[in-house]
């Protein structure tokens, strides 16, 4: 059986991306992406939003990079499967990956009972359709040393979590990895 992971880059005030999209300031150094690729190889399928997906699929072609980091994530993320949620989406154009229209909680808990691997949802938005279904089993947020003042938040609002602290890492340029385990009440 996998687990659900949620997995994200946020600034230390909890923010994805900043009140005007963008998310430069969340660019990992080598260090910090290394040790992303190694949490991901457990990764067998990713789940995604359309905005996540389409962020992500630059993935597919980044695999003959001069950078030996950026290289192996996208080796990482092309030998996984990926499902996109997306009712405003017609198809999908990578591999190994299927569109499906909508979020279904129970799907998803089967997928993921029926998995041999991790599953990793990505994205806030879709990952706060998780979390209120009780769905997420542990959570990694990356804290990038900035503040950004507004945008939208890693974690859900407006929903109670309890979370077990499973790790910990304070990286060189400032970024301190926290590896959590949700509790259930």
């Amino acid at each position: 059986m996998g687990r659900l992971l949620f997995s994200a880059i946020a600034s230390i005030d909890g923010y994805t991306v900043d009140s005007s999209g963008s998310f430069d300031w969340a660019q990992p150094d080598e260090e910090v992406h290394a040790f992303v690729n190694d949490r991901e190889r457990d990764i067998g399928t990713y789940l995604y939003g359309r905005r996540m997906y389409e962020t992500m699929r630059v993935w597919q072609d980044l695999g003959d990079s001069e950078e030996p980091v950026v290289a192996d994530y996208a080796a990482v993320w092309q030998h996984a499967e990926k499902v996109v949620f997306s009712s405003t989406l017609s198809e999908v154009t990578t591999p190994k990956t299927r569109l499906l229209s909508r979020f279904d909680p129970e799907e998803v808990r089967r997928l993921v009972a029926g998995a041999d691997h991790d599953v990793s949802i990505g994205g806030p938005t879709l990952a706060a359709a998780a979390f209120a279904a009780g769905l997420v089993d542990e959570v990694r947020l990356f804290l990038v040393p900035v503040a950004v003042g507004g945008g939208t938040p890693a974690l859900p609002q407006g929903q109670f979590l309890r979370l077990r602290l499973l790790e910990e890492r304070a990286f060189a340029g400032g970024t301190l990895g926290l590896h959590y385990a949700v509790e259930t009440s």
